[in-house]
């Protein structure tokens, strides 16, 4: 649930997303759900000459199974912040698993 309350913080950023079929959409991100699958507004196709069938297309729906990477933006993201929460979300996992 970390990184799903993690991109809650992030809507109305814009964001750059890789999905594994190497396809790349930058847009703003409107909406993210408990399986990470994220709808982006006002989008644009990084690799457009190999995609032209995607020039037309604003909104996406994509499913969280087929992302590979999010690239955020540098100014957004509070590493010391998510470094911690990350070692306590483990340190709750280890101690359930006792």
């Amino acid at each position: 649930m970390l990184f799903f309350s993690f991109f809650k913080t992030l809507t109305n950023q814009v964001v750059t997303i890789e999905l594994k079929n190497d396809i790349r959409i930058r847009g703003t991100l409107k909406s993210v759900d408990q399986y990470l699958n994220i709808k982006l507004d006002d989008i644009d196709v990084l690799d457009l000459d190999k995609y032209p069938h995607l020039s037309s297309v604003k909104n996406m729906f994509i499913r969280g199974s087929v992302v590979r990477y999010v690239v955020l933006p540098r100014s957004e993201v509070d590493v010391g912040l998510l470094e911690d929460a990350t070692r306590r979300e483990a340190a709750n996992q280890a101690g359930k698993a006792r």
